[in-house]
């Protein structure tokens, strides 16, 4: 399976990556990735940007070294209800929003508590993808996350950091998921989670995940520039 885009990458704006805007549409050029998009970490992130970056990312262009690049954010879910740490405002001048439960930001539950969380976050209007559903640190109904992702029309990770380098224990998890979305038609995006430029379209654990299932290219969004569009066109004001 062929991937044109990388859907999940942070920038020195993170506060704990370590690469520029213009080393991360570099190695995307080197790596003929059609498409990248910039998700920093939303403000509640010890060390993430003020929210002034989201906006100002409109400064960035559209393209830099032939590869088209997404304005967006990995917003972090801050309470049960599923908030996220940017106002709709501006989550909805962004072109991508991603969202995941991340440490330091929201609140350690049971199985249920984090599956409610979770789904809630994938009802906020402005949620295009939910990230790393996987983490072991917030244990969900896997199953009871697929069907609402697949209910909402929202994609699911399968994050390749968190098979490599992060969130230790997370590949029984992502193979289950994975398995569910191949048996539900739920929607996935395959994301390096790149904090470093060198691995910007790193997919490799990912895509074995993907393979294993026989899960068809269609279904995966970052495997079409076009899937992603159409994915992304479903909020109104997405243009790309």
């Amino acid at each position: 399976m062929r991937f044109v885009a990388d859907l999940h990458i942070h920038t020195v704006a993170s506060g704990h990556a370590y690469s520029t805007v213009l080393e991360v549409a570099r190695a995307a050029a080197d790596r003929s990735l059609a498409m990248i998009a910039l998700t920093d970490h939303g403000p509640a992130m010890p060390g993430g940007p003020h929210v002034y970056h989201f906006s100002s990312q409109r400064l960035i262009p559209a393209e830099i070294f032939g590869v088209r690049v997404l304005k967006g954010i990995e917003a972090n879910v801050v309470d049960r209800d599923g908030t996220l740490d940017l106002d709709e405002g501006r989550l909805a001048k962004l072109e991508i929003v991603l969202a995941g439960l991340h440490t330091e930001c929201a609140p350690y539950g049971s199985v249920a508590e984090n599956t409610a969380m979770m789904v809630a976050a994938m009802r906020n209007p402005w949620v295009d993808v939910i990230v790393h559903p996987g983490n072991p640190e917030y244990p969900v109904d896997e199953e009871e996350v697929v069907r609402a992702a697949a209910a909402c029309g929202v994609a699911l990770e399968i994050n390749n950091s968190s098979l490599t380098v992060s969130r230790c224990g997370s590949l029984p998890h992502c193979d289950h998921i994975a398995c569910l979305a191949k048996e539900c038609g739920c929607k996935l995006v395959v994301g390096s989670d790149s904090h470093f430029a060198f691995s910007v379209g790193d997919f490799g654990a990912a895509a074995e995940l993907v393979a294993k299932y026989a899960i068809p290219p269609e279904q995966v969004l970052n495997t079409s520039v076009d899937l992603i569009a159409r994915h992304l066109a479903r909020r109104n004001n997405r243009k790309l």
